[in-house]
């Protein structure tokens, strides 16, 4: 009886032993390595920390309310609300969703042809408005077009119906997606494949301040220019989508900055946008079905584009052109292959990012 009390005990030393010793090596404290503190382990998972995100699928309530190809997305930071463009016939070209998901309104004006970019300006005050590029050939488009929040036209740039090159009066072929500073003042990439490349900044009354618009592959031209977006530093950064490279100009004088294209060699950058600490770069690649997180630079550098993270799409999503909640960091995508927009949220091992 002794032998066998001795004998079960023994085994589970041995069992105890061998427990202990695979969680000596699992956690790397087997030899002279000493277990990590809590502290130098919440260094470690900041180390590992970037602005990841994870996909809403509560956003939107009702996705049966997409019934065209979806282009483009432009939220509200302050009120909460989310504009959605879709092409199709006979169907409301703007959706309006709230951040929770929540259907408010759609729009189904007649002056808006083929929805193209969208950009929400005044989000701060009691008057918002909406932009939107319309690259249709009939008689409402090649225009860009301001709207009140609940789809009232305020006022049209460019021509109706007629593509052109001028700037007195201003002309657009197929504008492509704009960009409405604080200050007031307006930059446009003017070119989704028709007969102007151009990179236009005009003044807060509409005037034309510079521009570059010559067609080709050398600094300061582009072959499709498609996104614009600007950060704190003044600086203007244009997904030259034809090149498959982001160019920067300077926002007050329009001199030429950098160019990154090291991280677009499989497929071009579609859109550009900022976080909201503006401490990255949110890069849309349509062919390639992803979406791309990159550093932005400091205050005077361009240097090379660096990927910190890329959200890998299902194929034939075609992801197209995005916008971000400037208050929660949530990234809206307008997905014209998917027939959708979706919601995605920022995340990361702990620390907060956005």
């Amino acid at each position: 009886m002794l032998l066998k009390k001795r004998g079960h005990t023994c085994l589970i030393a041995s069992t105890m032993a061998t427990l202990i010793l695979l969680m000596m090596v699992l956690y790397g404290t087997f030899g002279t390595q000493q277990p990590r503190s809590s502290s130098s382990f919440r260094r470690d998972y900041q180390l590992l920390g970037r602005p990841l995100y994870k996909l809403d699928l509560s956003w939107p309530k009702n996705p049966e309310l997409f019934t065209g190809d979806v282009f483009a997305v432009a939220v509200n930071q302050y009120s909460g609300v989310v504009y959605v463009a879709q092409r199709g016939y006979n169907i409301p070209k703007i959706l309006v969703f709230t951040t929770y998901g929540d259907y408010l309104m759609s729009w189904n004006t007649t002056t808006l042809e083929m929805p193209h970019g969208i950009f929400l300006a005044d989000a701060a005050s009691s008057n918002p408005t909406v932009w939107i590029t319309d690259v249709g050939n009939g008689p409402y488009g090649h225009c860009i077009k301001q709207y009140t929040a609940s789809g009232k036209l305020l006022q049209v740039l460019g021509t109706p119906g007629k593509p052109g090159s001028g700037v007195n009066p201003l002309q657009f072929d197929q504008p492509a997606d704009i960009f409405v500073h604080s200050s007031g003042e307006i930059y446009i990439v003017d070119g989704d494949g028709g007969m102007n490349n151009r990179l236009i900044k005009l003044s807060k009354e509409l005037e034309v301040l510079w521009m570059h618009g010559e067609k080709g592959h050398g600094l300061a031209q582009f072959y499709i220019p498609h996104s614009v977006t600007v950060d704190n530093s003044q600086r203007v950064w244009v997904a030259d989508r034809g090149n498959k490279r982001i160019q920067v100009f300077n926002s007050i004088t329009g001199d030429w900055l950098g160019t990154w294209g090291s991280c677009f060699t499989e497929d071009a950058p579609y859109s550009v946008r900022m976080t909201p600490d503006k401490k990255y770069f949110v890069v849309v690649q349509l062919n390639t079905n992803q979406i791309s997180v990159l550093d932005a630079p400091p205050v005077g550098l361009i240097g090379q584009c660096r990927v910190v993270s890329v959200i890998q799409l299902a194929d034939d999503v075609k992801p197209h052109l995005v916008d971000l909640d400037l208050k929660t960091g949530a990234l809206y995508v307008a997905e014209i292959g998917a027939q959708q927009a979706q919601k995605f949220t920022p995340f990361s091992l702990g620390m907060t990012v956005l």
